[in-house]
């Protein structure tokens, strides 16, 4: 279908990324269609979890070529909790094996490891695990790997108004940037480009506050088949958009 519903122009489907171009300094992925993929190929949604988990380690290593400097990924949001117990569980695994196998790695490679979201409710082992993670790498600068676990942004933002309330900050010294530095993560600067796998056109109430003028990229690949070539293809079309932030050009006055 084309013309008015058409949601991905012509020319940005033929955009080519450009090595020298512009390139997006944090990068957000809410990282879907793992259960998707596995069903396509008539496996457990289990597989397709562990496909995922270990798809971010190869755009990571892309993102580290292509010169982003912050790649936050939706983990496990806050609304997760209301999937089948044993999927929980399992996910809930995964993301402790990944510190366990990968941490030595990301380390050696100058990967620093944060956190947004919400620990209260995890597995103490876990929460140890993600603590032991962030302070190990916490000097690294090669890339950050912010890991949206728990997370939810509303839950976020509430969580800034709470801790504007608690320090005492009165209404009248609230600004925008004030609650973006009681943020989970405020030394993050916002993300520029927010790209979703799996044919979405929604936040699903990822980054809400920080993406209000991020661009955003939608792929009907699922997840775990979004590669180095997938990414290069969501940078050439941030980089062939008009970002303006509110304003007009000059030509346009």
């Amino acid at each position: 279908m084309s013309g008015l519903f058409s949601r991905t122009p012509k020319s940005e489907t033929d955009a080519v990324f450009e090595p020298h171009g512009v390139i997006p300094v944090h990068v957000g992925i809410i990282m879907d269609g793992n259960g998707r993929w596995a069903r396509a190929r008539g496996l457990p949604r289990a597989a397709g979890h562990r496909a995922g988990t270990k798809n971010i380690r190869r755009v990571l290593r892309e993102s580290v070529r292509i010169g982003i400097k912050a790649l936050t990924v939706y983990a496990f949001s806050t609304e997760n909790w209301a999937r089948p117990k044993e999927e929980v569980d399992h996910l809930m695994r995964l993301i402790s094996q990944s510190i366990q196998e990968e941490l030595d790695d990301l380390d050696a490679n100058g990967v620093r490891i944060l956190h947004s979201g919400r620990l209260e409710g995890v597995n103490p082992r876990l929460q140890e695990e993600i603590r032991y993670a962030i302070e190990r790498t916490r000097h690294n600068d090669t890339i950050v790997l912010n890991v949206a676990f728990n997370y939810g942004g509303r839950a976020e933002i509430v969580d800034a108004i709470k801790k504007i309330i608690q320090e005492g900050i009165p209404p009248e010294a609230v600004t925008e940037e004030v609650v973006s530095q009681h943020l989970y993560t405020p030394e993050l600067p916002d993300p520029d480009l927010i790209i979703r796998t799996g044919g979405e056109f929604r936040l699903s109430n990822f980054l809400i506050w920080q993406a209000a003028y991020a661009e955003f990229y939608s792929t009907p690949v699922y997840w775990p088949d979004f590669d180095e070539a997938e990414l290069r293809k969501a940078v050439a079309v941030f980089q062939h958009r008009d970002r303006r932030f509110g304003k007009i050009k000059d030509t346009e006055r």
